[in-house]
């Protein structure tokens, strides 16, 4: 296994003695088609290391990168472990809002980001910034030189990523219990979170998948097209880094430029969303001649009548299981099950005996035997080590045996493995992503007009939309719904913008024994009429 003593430091060193020793595979293949052997990396992240020490970040600092799946993101993840700081990992889809958030909670020392692509202008979204509340944002760095961007942006300096082999190496300070990663996540409490993660338990997880999972097999080649901004993309491609596989760059998910990627590089390795094998499926059913496995998490309502025929013609998908304080393929349907059983999420954990795995009745507080439905609980040494900056969460989701409560619904089977159900409670899978409503709901309520929110989400068009309910500050004057609209469109990620605000006297609800509860399913039922307009 590459992380030889779970550091980053023994990823590269592991995977240039085996270059040097004649494994003449490419570590990383750029989206452009130029490969980049474990040599040349461990060089271009020596240099990054080196331009890190010589910027002033060192061990204990927090550094966020909002970048795309380029090598940079790598190269940037890896040469921060060597210094022994944590990276802040920031979605691209993040606007205003996330940023301010992910930006204060982890305490970053320095954000790095591309100034602008296709679809967004990430200059703009940092200038909205309010930096009375970044104390600790001390440096903006591009990655790429332009002569437009100002000298200083709300008075932090903006500077240039600019790796230089003249500058003096840096001594890796970086170890095993270092903090390497920060994921956010909405968790099991109401406000979004920071999920801490070491290199041991990075490393430990990678290697695991790449035993398990076949990223060992001398001809195994890895689609990394699910963003390093979050586990799937990043416990993926570390495990294909950790079995010597190489990590095919698509600096995001586009349908036509994965599947090129896939027939050309004869992929046999995939992991992604039901809906992201769909379309690669139906634009051409020949990339898949070479895929060994095709792991997906199944995100979008109603799609089990196409898994089921890209199945029975000979794709190799097999159900998931995974989450931010567990990492992504944190288990995997065996390929011997029946084709329904494979297609669940679930399966067997890629930690293997030191993963261990119960199911508690949530009302009775006891253990659920196998088969019982209940909410799924998690041991296992590559757990996340808590939530940043906030030991109360914390507290709340792990037990004084270590387990860690995922507010995840399933069940055991006889053989070991459990099969995933759903959420245990109301948070939204958007465009892919676990999201609190709250987040949401946070930026409508910050609209004068509105006194409190509350967003569900229902089907539309194929996949889950949000729609939010809202009761006025006045009770004489409604909202109105283009100007919140409008705000949350310029405050949140595209796909966490509401369908549409419908106006309430009061929300449903219904009182137990434990308090008054807001009825959510009366309100879907509400949105799903208005949305038909029934």
């Amino acid at each position: 296994m590459a992380f030889t003593d779970l550091t980053f430091r023994s990823a590269i060193e592991s995977r240039v003695a085996a270059e040097n020793a004649g494994d003449r595979r490419a570590m990383f293949v750029t989206e452009a088609g130029e490969a980049i052997s474990p040599s040349a990396f461990e060089a271009k992240v020596a240099a990054a290391t080196a331009w890190f020490a010589a910027e002033g970040v060192t061990a204990g600092d927090r550094v966020a990168i909002w970048l795309p799946n380029r090598l940079e993101w790598m190269t940037l993840l890896f040469a921060a472990a060597h210094v022994g700081a944590t990276v802040a990992a920031v979605n691209t889809r993040y606007r205003t809002a996330e940023l301010q958030h992910i930006l204060g909670s982890s305490g970053a020392k320095m954000l790095i980001f591309e100034k602008r692509n296709s679809y967004s202008d990430f200059t703009t979204f940092i200038e909205e910034l309010d930096f009375t509340k970044l104390p600790e944002l001390q440096q903006l760095v591009v990655i790429e030189a332009d002569a437009d961007l100002p000298g200083a942006i709300g008075g932090v300096p903006v500077g240039v990523f600019a790796p230089c082999p003249s500058l003096p190496a840096a001594p890796i300070a970086g170890a095993a219990d270092s903090p390497a990663m920060l994921f956010t996540t909405s968790g099991t409490t109401n406000k979004p979170k920071l999920v801490l993660h070491l290199q041991r338990t990075l490393g430990l997880h990678a290697n695991n998948c790449a035993r398990e999972i076949g990223f060992e097999e001398d001809d195994a080649a890895f689609l990394g097209a699910m963003p390093f901004c979050g586990v799937f993309g990043i416990s993926t491609t570390l495990a294909a880094i950790a079995g010597g596989a190489p990590v095919y760059l698509n600096d995001r998910f586009e349908t036509k430029l994965a599947t090129r990627t896939v027939k050309a590089y004869k992929i046999t390795h995939m992991f992604g969303s039901d809906e992201m094998f769909r379309q690669i499926w139906q634009t051409d059913r020949t990339a898949f001649a070479h895929a060994r496995i095709c792991g997906f998490a199944s995100f979008t309502p109603g799609m089990e009548t196409a898994l089921r025929e890209m199945a029975n013609s000979g794709l190799p998908l097999l159900g998931l299981y995974g989450a931010s304080e567990l990492h992504a393929i944190y288990s995997v349907q065996s390929r011997d099950l029946p084709l329904d059983e494979r297609l669940k999420g679930g399966g067997v954990p890629t930690g293997g005996k030191n993963a261990h795995i119960r199911v508690r009745n949530t009302e009775t507080g006891e253990l659920c035997a196998t088969g019982e439905v209940g909410v799924l609980e998690f041991r296992s040494p590559t757990n996340f080590v808590g939530y940043y900056r906030n030991e109360e969460a914390t507290q709340k989701v792990i037990d004084s045996e270590g387990y860690f409560f995922s507010n995840d619904a399933g069940y055991l089977r006889p053989d070991g493995s459990f099969v995933y159900l759903a959420r245990n409670g109301d948070f939204l899978r958007l465009s892919g992503f676990l999201t609190d409503p709250k987040e949401i709901e946070e930026v409508l309520e910050q609209n004068a007009t509105v006194e409190k929110s509350q967003v569900v989400g229902i089907e539309f068009e194929g996949k889950t939309r949000p729609v939010a309910f809202v009761i006025p500050a006045d009770p004489t004057k409604e909202p109105d719904e283009a100007a919140i609209l409008g705000v949350a469109k310029a405050s949140l990620a595209h796909y966490k913008v509401p369908l549409r605000i419908i106006t309430l006297a009061a929300f449903p609800v219904t009182e137990s024994a434990n308090g008054i509860k807001i009825q959510k399913t009366k309100l879907r039922d509400m949105a799903v009429a208005a949305l038909s307009g029934k």
